[in-house]
């Protein structure tokens, strides 16, 4: 029997991140209302975010590990994937070497949680993983939100910004 040495399919990609969103989110709203009733909600959120950035950071470190390099040239690449199925619309403010920012002002996550009856977990499930995301794929850039849709603002403002001066890769 001969081994292939080529990588397994990405499967994960064929469904996009907005239809896994919402699997996701149909399987854990009845789940982290019932594990509340059972143990306190602030402490089921506060445990579930932390589950969430976690896997979002390794996410972060994947999407490294499958670059050229971990630069904002080549961050920029991951909001494709947010995008897919018109997930997201957005306008790009600036893209150099050293600052990515971009204006979310149509976020379909959003509108997906506000009709599944759980707006309140759009940032939990959605949002949060933004910080941890970025902080795997390059601890150097930073991250700096001051408004989302899923909070009741007209647009989400991201801005990536290079916070020490360029290094060669690795």
């Amino acid at each position: 029997m001969e081994h292939s040495s080529a990588p397994p399919p990405d499967y994960m990609n064929v469904v996009g991140l907005l239809n896994r969103r919402e699997i996701e989110a149909r399987l854990l709203a009845p789940l982290l209302e019932a594990m509340s009733k059972e143990f306190g909600q602030e402490r089921v959120l506060e445990i579930t975010r932390s589950v969430i950035q976690e896997i979002a950071h390794q996410q972060g470190v994947q999407f490294r590990n499958s670059m050229k390099s971990n630069d904002l040239v080549h961050f920029a690449e991951v909001l494709e994937t947010w995008q897919k199925d018109n997930a997201i619309q957005t306008e790009v403010l600036e893209q150099t070497r050293k600052k990515f920012s971009f204006n979310v002002y149509r976020c379909r996550y959003a509108e997906m949680y506000q009709h599944l009856g759980i707006p309140e977990l759009g940032i939990v499930l959605s949002c949060d993983r933004d910080y941890a995301l970025i902080e795997g794929f390059n601890p150097d850039i930073r991250l700096t939100r001051t408004q989302t849709i899923m909070e009741g603002a007209d647009l989400c403002d991201f801005c990536y910004e290079l916070t020490v001066a360029e290094k060669p890769w690795r």
